[in-house]
């Protein structure tokens, strides 16, 4: 696969200037050349081939040669809600949620939440998913919600909800996904019983991953895993 580089700005066939930490990557970093052959992408789920044409160590400007359709997302929608664990296991979670073709990843805030996520973590967080794209093959971005509360995120309605829990939990019922799948994953500790109980009453499906207790990250990876594996089959079995 080219060396691709991200750009938020509309893509067409012709001149473009990529100026801030992607020129300078592409420049400083990587010391692209004018002739250079690199891929670029903002995305909208195409590709945009392109060969550049000048470098600074502030802009590049390249020329657009070719539009492709090149949407690599899976089937089914899937969102991960997680408590954000500490230091880099952040953003080694949201880098492998966006290779596993995560839709929408929500930072949960709650009772035993040991990091209660900022503003600036947030626009960290989606740095790491334009990274992760780059790397992976990725044309659509995954998007990174707002912190949300344990209650507002039981308000939402939409498509199979699951809860990984320390527990067996109950068997995972068979069923169409056309919805969509969403995955709460709790802080260090688990969730506290009352969250649990909100949950079950809220209509949530609570599930275990196995006898040994998992870190918050390795959850989430092997959830989503789990049902991307499952999206080719059209059903959970």
């Amino acid at each position: 696969m080219a060396d691709r580089f991200y750009t938020p700005q509309p893509l067409a066939l012709g001149d473009v200037t990529l100026d801030g930490p992607e020129a300078h990557h592409l420049s400083a970093v990587r010391r692209f050349e004018p002739g250079d052959r690199v891929t670029l992408f903002n995305g909208d789920g195409r590709e945009y081939p392109a060969e550049v044409i000048a470098v600074d160590r502030k802009r590049a400007t390249l020329h657009v040669t070719a539009v492709h359709d090149a949407d690599r997302e899976s089937p089914v929608r899937l969102t991960v809600a997680a408590a954000l664990p500490k230091g880099d296991r952040a953003d080694f979670l949201v880098e492998k949620l966006t290779e596993l073709g995560v839709a929408y990843f929500i930072p949960l805030v709650t009772l035993r939440s040991v990091v209660v996520p900022k503003a600036t973590t947030v626009e960290k967080l989606a740095r790491v998913v334009i990274e992760a794209s780059k790397q992976c093959g990725r044309n659509r971005l995954m998007t990174v919600g707002p912190p949300m509360a344990w209650r507002d995120f039981l308000a939402r309605r939409d498509g199979l909800q699951l809860l990984l829990h320390t527990t067996d939990g109950a068997p995972l019922p068979a069923g169409d996904f056309a919805g969509g799948v969403t995955v709460a994953v709790g802080p260090e500790g688990g969730f506290a019983p009352g969250e649990v109980a909100d949950a079950v009453a809220a209509g949530r499906v609570v599930l275990g991953l196995g006898p040994r207790v998992l870190r918050v990250e390795t959850a989430a990876v092997v959830a989503a895993a789990w049902v991307q594996s499952r999206a080719s089959t059209g059903q959970f079995i």
